[in-house]
């Protein structure tokens, strides 16, 4: 059996973390939520809600996720797939079986659950996240050939490949690097089109202006150094 293992990077999300994780579906071993010292009730929340609760102080998406991976080391069985997902409800956990499929049943390396426009709840996504989605892959397509159409948080990776890519972003960086280091490695990957919704709460990138834009600034500066690498 593939052992699967989800992280949740988490900021105030103590009205939709325990509905994220009761839509996760069984064939995960293990929920992994990482409070990035949020001010609410999210670790309380997430542990009646049955995940192992992590406390990151230092704030930021990257450091959350970086968090997630470092815990994974403490296991006694490595996981065979690791599962990024936001803990604000936009994505649908249930589609995890369609997230990870590629890897399981075709050896894929990566998969990008894309927010296919089609399945996308009005609003859902704001204005400056569609043009920084559309920018970001078109320029990974310009640079380096990529078939990349989202930057969607709602991933899945082999652990082994995840370890070898050292991820180091600590902020709004993190899905990019993670993208043009699949690229720059020539990992086997794809996307699945996955459903998005309206979130529960405010975003902490979209939601402020300041926030979309150090977001994008992140973003742009992560492809523009891979592809000065070339």
């Amino acid at each position: 059996m593939t052992n699967i293992k989800v992280i949740i990077p988490a900021y105030n999300e103590a009205g939709s973390i325990a509905q994220v994780i009761a839509a996760i579906p069984a064939l995960v071993s293990d929920i992994i939520v990482v409070n990035n010292n949020s001010t609410d009730a999210t670790s309380e929340v997430a542990k009646r809600a049955g995940a192992i609760v992590l406390l990151e102080k230092n704030k930021g998406y990257g450091n959350a996720c970086l968090m997630g991976i470092k815990h994974l080391e403490t296991f006694s069985e490595k996981p065979d797939i690791v599962v990024f997902l936001d803990g604000d409800y936009s994505d649908y956990p249930e589609e995890l079986s369609k997230i990870v499929a590629p890897i399981v049943e075709k050896d894929f390396d990566f998969v990008v659950g894309a927010r296919a426009k089609e399945l996308r709840d009005h609003g859902s996504m704001t204005l400056p996240q569609e043009f920084g989605n559309w920018l970001a892959t078109f320029l990974m397509k310009a640079f380096f050939h990529s078939t990349f159409t989202d930057l969607g948080p709602f991933r899945a990776i082999k652990y082994k490949k995840l370890l070898d890519l050292q991820m180091e972003d600590k902020t709004y960086g993190w899905t990019v690097e993670m993208q043009l280091k699949v690229l720059k490695r020539k990992y086997k990957y794809t996307e699945v089109p996955v459903k998005y919704r309206n979130r529960i709460g405010v975003s902490k990138v979209s939601g402020t202006v300041k926030g979309a834009i150090f977001a994008g600034v992140k973003i742009l500066s992560w492809i523009f150094k891979y592809s000065l690498k070339r």
